[in-house]
């Protein structure tokens, strides 16, 4: 007999397989979230650093669609599950879409997530900490090529439940200069779409 999820269902999709067992280490609205898919929204502080680091981070808000100029913002994320692979649509305020496609490669805790992003590929590695998702980075290549892990901002990614809201938070990071940017908030769940 299969496990079932906090709402009862048997769950069987690419996020539930790639956890297997360990899915149920997840808070049960992040079970409920990657069993069914749904939309988050509310909003989220926006924060670059100062001189060069700030200089750096708005430039990359704007190449991730976030309105420059203020430090809070509406936003928006679809979680979607396709046959083979996880999506998240994300949306600030009124500017463009961004979309990331992840695959699944192997099984937690070992296994990975690729993320693509536009020319971005990621390698993620993922811990399960207080019923919350951690990202680990692991690889990254852009165009197809391998950039070495030094080169690139420090990162910290993650999502947990406070008081029945979806906290996340996305930081960037470099030596000697400090938080580039950081990005995050608590937010609301929509039902997903029958």
């Amino acid at each position: 007999m299969s496990p079932t999820n906090a709402a009862g269902d048997n769950p069987d999709n690419v996020v539930t397989r790639w956890f297997g067992p360990a899915f149920y280490q997840l808070h049960p609205l992040l079970q409920a979230l990657h069993h069914r898919g749904g939309i988050l929204c509310g909003d989220i502080a926006i924060d670059t650093g100062g001189g060069l680091a700030g200089l750096i981070g708005r430039r990359l808000a704007r190449r991730l669609g976030m309105p420059l100029g203020r430090s809070r913002c509406g936003f928006e994320v679809q979680i979607v599950h396709e046959a083979d692979a996880l999506l998240w649509r994300r949306r600030f305020d009124d500017g463009g879409m961004m979309i990331s496609r992840f695959v699944g490669n192997g099984h937690f805790p070992t296994g990975s997530w690729t993320e693509q992003t536009g020319p971005l590929q990621l390698s993620l590695g993922v811990n399960i900490v207080d019923g919350g998702w951690r990202w680990r980075l692991r690889e990254a290549r852009w165009h197809g090529l391998r950039v070495p892990l030094a080169l690139l901002p420090r990162s910290r990614a993650g999502k947990h439940i406070v008081d029945g809201r979806y906290a996340f938070e996305v930081e960037f990071r470099l030596p000697l200069l400090g938080r580039v940017l950081r990005y995050g908030g608590l937010l609301d769940a929509q039902p997903a779409d029958p």
